[in-house]
Parts: C-alpha cells; sequence; structure tokens
C-alpha cells in the first residue's frame, strides 16, 4: 500500500466525523497493524476526555482541516538516520509509520493543532524540532531499571512552573515505562518538563501559546489515576477551544 499523506481525504469516517462535530476530533496516530493496543487506550482515554478519536495510520488518513487535535503514538523505534543516530541493532522500524507521522508533526504546528506525543511520540516531536535520542538506555540507567514495565512503578520529578506541574499539580508522580530510547539532546524550542530518578527525560513541552506536550511515559495505560487522565481532558480542552 502506497504512503498516505496527513492531508488526503480519509473514507467512510469522515462523515461519522461531521455529525459529532460537537465533541472535538482527536487524531491518534499508529501503525498499520490490526492488533493496536495503543489505539485502544488512547481512544478509551480521548472518548473519557469528552472528545472523538480518530485513527491515523499510514494507511488511513484523514485532512487535517477535520481534526482538533492530535496524539502521536507510541510503538517501534525511530531510524536513527532521521537524527543522525548510532543504531544499536535493539529496535524495529517502520519508515512508512516514521514519513506518515512527521508529516502530521509538521501539518498540526503549522495548523496550530494542539499536540500531545506519547513515547515513540515524544521523540519524534523533538526529532523533528531538530533534536536527537538515546538510542539505549542500558548504560544510562543507575537507579532505575530496564525491566519495561506498564503499571506505574517509577518516579517522575516535573519542572517546577512548566505546563506539565500546572496540570498535574504536582512536583513528583509514578509513572510506568515501556521505552529503552529518550530524548537527549532537546530540539529547538522545546524545554524539559520532566525527569526520572536518572535525570533521563520523561516529559518535555514547547512554552508559550498552543498546546504541545510529550510524555516518555504511557498515560493511556494507566487511566486509573486522575493525574495521567488530565493529560487527556487539557488536550480536548484544548482542542475544543481553538475550534470555538
Amino acid at each position: 500500500m502506497a504512503d498516505a499523506h496527513p492531508l488526503t481525504d480519509m473514507p467512510q469516517p469522515a462523515r461519522t466525523i461531521r455529525n459529532r462535530h460537537r465533541r472535538p476530533v482527536i487524531g491518534i496516530t499508529g501503525p498499520d497493524k490490526r492488533v493496536a493496543w495503543g489505539w485502544w487506550f488512547g481512544a478509551m482515554a480521548v472518548r473519557m476526555a469528552g472528545g472523538t478519536p480518530v485513527r491515523l495510520t499510514p494507511g488511513r488518513s484523514a485532512r487535517m482541516g477535520r481534526l482538533d487535535g492530535v496524539i502521536i503514538g507510541g510503538g517501534d523505534d525511530i531510524d536513527p538516520k532521521l537524527y543522525a543516530g548510532d543504531d544499536p541493532g535493539t529496535g524495529h522500524y517502520d519508515p512508512a509509520r516514521d514519513r506518515f507521522e512527521m508529516a502530521v508533526i509538521e501539518a498540526a504546528l503549522r495548523e496550530g493543532l494542539p499536540m500531545l506525543g506519547i513515547c515513540r511520540g515524544a521523540q519524534l516531536i523533538n526529532v523533528v524540532h531538530g533534536g536527537d535520542l538515546i538510542g539505549d538506555l542500558r548504560p544510562v540507567r543507575k537507579h532505575t531499571g530496564n525491566r519495561r514495565l506498564i503499571l506505574p512503578r517509577k518516579t517522575l520529578h516535573i519542572q517546577r512552573g512548566s505546563r506539565l506541574a500546572k496540570l498535574t499539580g504536582r512536583q513528583q508522580t509514578r509513572i510506568n515505562s515501556l521505552h529503552h530510547q529518550a530524548v537527549r539532546r532537546l530540539g529547538r524550542g522545546l524545554k524539559v518538563s520532566g525527569r526520572d530518578l536518572d535525570g533521563i527525560v520523561q516529559a518535555i513541552e514547547r512554552p508559550g501559546r498552543g498546546f504541545l506536550l510529550g510524555t516518555q511515559w504511557h498515560p493511556e495505560y494507566i487511566p486509573q489515576r486522575g493525574v495521567q487522565r488530565r493529560l487527556f481532558q487539557a488536550l480536548v480542552r484544548e482542542a475544543a477551544r481553538r475550534r470555538v
């Protein structure tokens, strides 16, 4: 299947979107594979926050003008060629998805759409802004383990005065960890808003007008924690405000 472009029409769901125009429409990017847990949990989080989720993949794309906000989802590692990084030989790459999501991010930035990046999504947002990544975190970790955990077992220290601090109302919280890569050099215009006990970047954001937040953890997998639901509520709220 040829790579889809984020500015092309999406087939059937477009009519459904127009029928639900009172709820902000949030596009959630991901891979083309059928079993996509990130999509299902992300869609549930968006619905709980009052939005209408739409799945976006290289094979399913929507006109950006129909979206009110975007979530760049988690998944496979980003091709290190995109940020002049070394290949640690520990990941699986999806070049079609890389190209597709980079186009979505760039279009969302042009259109001023509120955007949340999750895990891989946060990393790709950083790469699009000119930053790079740590290819393998194993040598870096001293106080945190390399075991991947879907439950919130790691500590996040939140930067005082950041958007993330204002959204969560906290300076520290517990997060999960499903990654082996992370942001190293920040992209232009971005700032770090959270780190773990090893000082590894766990959250990035863009100060100023608009809403752009990236989390290295997966808030969609721990909806039982209100502090995580607030991230999706903030995204949907900003999407609704932009529409008005």
